[in-house]
């Protein structure tokens, strides 16, 4: 069994997202929506032993996954009074279709109400399997518009 790089995965994740960037904070890889608002930041043994991320969650994820499952998620430092989560990566097995979740909704937390309807479009035309090559041209049309806009 081959070991996926945590953080490659999660940067994967997060830069899927309409509009998503990544760049350095605090020292650390952290995903921006628009290069402002910050909705994900990778925790590599920040002031601790433990390999994490920290992501913003909407109201009442904290409280229920931090209860559910204290040895894989738990309140993050400096942002966990907002009701951000942190999520272990070094508790193995990582569930990674669990973190894509959250991930997402991560984003939707923070997002503009524009992006968040462009991303839900694009996930209803990935669910539908017949409009698979749609979702394609979209991403790929979208892709140019942000392009353009950066000319």
């Amino acid at each position: 069994m081959t070991r996926v790089d945590p953080l490659e995965q999660l940067r994967e994740l997060c830069l899927a997202l309409p509009e998503a960037t990544e760049r350095l904070s605090h020292g650390e890889p952290t995903w921006f929506v628009r290069g402002k608002k910050t909705f994900a930041t990778y925790a590599n043994h920040h002031h601790d032993d433990v390999l994490a991320f920290w992501c913003a969650a909407p109201d009442g994820a904290q409280e229920i996954l931090v209860n559910t499952d204290p040895e894989r998620f738990f309140v993050p430092p400096y942002v966990g009074h907002r009701g951000w989560i942190a999520v272990r990566l070094d508790v193995l097995p990582i569930d990674w279709d669990q973190i894509a979740d959250l991930v997402v909704d991560a984003y939707r937390t923070v997002a503009p109400r524009k992006l968040v309807d462009q991303l839900d479009a694009y996930q209803e035309m990935a669910a539908d399997e017949d409009h698979e090559a749609e979702a394609h041209e979209w991403t790929e049309a979208t892709a140019g518009d942000i392009a353009d806009e950066k000319r």
